[in-house]
C-alpha cells in the first residue's frame, strides 16, 4: 500500500516529468507506481545513473554515434539501455538487456516502454554464462549478441574467465568492474585497472580508465577483443 510519503515523492516526479517533457521520468514514474520493488531506488540512484552516464559519453568518444544492436548483459531493471535509447547524440537499432534473475525483465520493460513499441528495446531472462556469442549478425536472434556487447557487473560474474572466454575475437566490448568487496554478491572485483586490464585482454583498447566514488573505484575498458 502506498504511504503519503510515496505519493509525495511520486507527485513530485510527476512534476518534473510534466516540466521537463521526459520520456525517460515519465517511464520512470509508471514503473516506480507500478512495481514494489525497493531495488528500483539502488538501479536509479546517483552512482548508477553517473556510472553508465559515462560509459555513454566514453562510447561516444571512443566509438562514435553508431551503436548498431546492442546487448547489455546483467542488465537489472535496464538503466544503461534506458540511458543510451534516450540519448539523442546515439543511433541504435536495438538493445536487448539479459539478466539471470526473472524479476528483472518485467522491470526492465516497463522502465523503457517508450522504446518497447517500436522493437528497439526488449527484456530477456538468461543466464550470460550460457548465451551462445558465436553466432553471426546474420543469425543472430534474441539470445546473440550483436555489434556492441556491454556488461556493467563484471564484478558479479564468476568464473568470469568463463564468461570472457565464450566471447569470440572481434566483438566490441564495454566493461566495468569495481573494487567494492563489501557487498558478498561481488564475488569478482579487481583492486586496479591494470588488473581488470589482464582479466579481459583486448586486442584494441579505444578507453581505458577509472573514477572515484565515495565507496569505491569504477573500472571501465572499452574495446574489441
Amino acid at each position: 500500500m502506498a504511504t503519503q510519503t510515496d505519493e509525495f515523492y511520486r507527485d513530485i516526479l510527476e512534476g518534473m516529468a510534466i516540466y521537463a517533457g521526459n520520456a525517460f521520468q515519465r517511464d520512470v514514474l509508471a514503473t516506480v507506481s507500478r512495481f514494489d520493488e525497493p531495488e528500483i531506488g539502488a538501479a536509479l540512484n546517483k552512482n548508477q545513473i553517473e556510472s553508465k552516464m559515462w560509459l555513454a559519453d566514453s562510447l561516444l568518444d571512443a566509438v562514435g554515434p553508431e551503436l548498431g544492436s546492442v546487448v547489455v548483459l546483467g542488465g537489472w531493471f535496464g538503466v544503461m539501455a534506458a540511458v543510451l535509447l534516450h540519448d539523442p547524440r546515439f543511433s541504435i537499432a536495438r538493445v536487448l538487456s539479459v539478466d539471470v534473475d526473472p524479476r528483472c525483465a518485467p522491470v526492465a520493460e516497463s522502465l523503457n516502454a517508450t522504446h518497447v513499441p517500436s522493437r528497439k528495446f526488449a527484456a530477456e531472462t538468461a543466464d550470460m554464462l550460457e548465451i551462445d556469442y558465436s553466432r553471426t549478425p546474420a543469425e543472430s536472434g534474441p539470445r546473440s549478441p550483436t555489434d556492441l556487447i556491454i556488461n556493467t557487473s563484471c564484478e558479479h560474474v564468476d568464473p568470469f574467465d568463463r564468461w570472457y572466454d565464450r566471447i569470440p575475437a572481434g566483438r566490441l566490448l564495454a566493461l566495468q568492474s569495481n573494487d567494492y568487496t563489501s557487498c558478498t554478491e561481488h564475488v569478482n572485483c579487481v583492486p586496479d585497472l591494470a588488473t581488470f586490464q589482464r582479466q579481459a585482454p583486448m586486442r584494441e583498447v579505444l578507453y581505458a580508465g577509472e573514477r572515484k566514488f565515495p565507496r569505491y573505484v569504477r573500472f571501465m575498458l572499452i574495446g574489441t577483443k
